[in-house]
């Protein structure tokens, strides 16, 4: 049950892809169409529950379900080819409202961060893309935390970098593995839909939903 307890949140956690950047369902299609190169033809249904998730849990995932056989890292550099080729042509899309967010943060001076599942790398580099980087005073990436998501790691040390106490911050995600990191790591819950309806379990735990970003803006004054 989403709760409507007063709190002014002391500083902003975002998620990155899905959530600030219209790359999830993107990738979830390119890898469809990486892996069909290859000759394997993977469900939906098991590339959704790699959303949120950092790249070791994802390899995890799609070795249990298609076998020792299965071409993961071929594939996996299939799909960064295509993906790099696709945002140097296009761009990266912001998900609705997100400047609409950002800028109302920024007029109240509310400090803000990055807690992405992607690797620094690929982050900085998607982060520029969408000219968004310089919005950030704290950025965590997937390959500094020894637990990914749905861990509580990448939240904590985000708060920590913030000079904030947990549950001062408020977090943004829009995937189940996200929203289970911030309840265990004490951070109340912000949930924007993006490719995946979370468990009911999960959903139980939100602090706020809003069905976009620009929505969102009226947590803060």
């Amino acid at each position: 049950m989403i709760t409507q307890t007063p709190f002014t949140p002391e500083a902003a956690i975002f998620d990155m892809d899905g959530l600030m950047l219209d790359t999830e369902k993107p990738v979830i299609e390119i890898w469809r169409q990486a892996a069909q190169a290859m000759g394997w033809q993977v469900d939906l249904e098991v590339l959704y529950q790699t959303i949120g998730i950092n790249e070791a849990a994802t390899k995890e995932i799609l070795m249990r379900k298609y076998g020792p056989n299965f071409p993961y890292q071929e594939i996996r550099q299939n799909l960064q080819r295509i993906l790099k080729e696709k945002i140097e042509r296009e761009g990266i899309a912001h998900r609705p409202g997100l400047l609409v967010l950002l800028n109302r943060l920024d007029r109240l001076g509310v400090p803000l961060a990055v807690a992405t599942s992607t690797s620094k790398q690929t982050a900085l580099w998607k982060l520029d893309k969408a000219h968004i980087r310089e919005r950030f005073k704290v950025m965590v990436f997937g390959d500094e935390v020894k637990q990914g998501k749905p861990a509580p790691d990448i939240f904590l040390l985000a708060a920590e970098r913030l000079g904030k106490q947990p549950q001062n911050c408020v977090g943004f995600e829009d995937s189940p593995a996200g929203l289970q990191s911030l309840y265990r790591a004490g951070i109340p819950s912000v949930f924007i839909k993006d490719a995946v309806e979370p468990a009911p379990e999960i959903l139980a735990t939100l602090w706020r939903r809003y069905n976009d970003l620009a929505e969102a803006a009226a947590l803060f004054g």
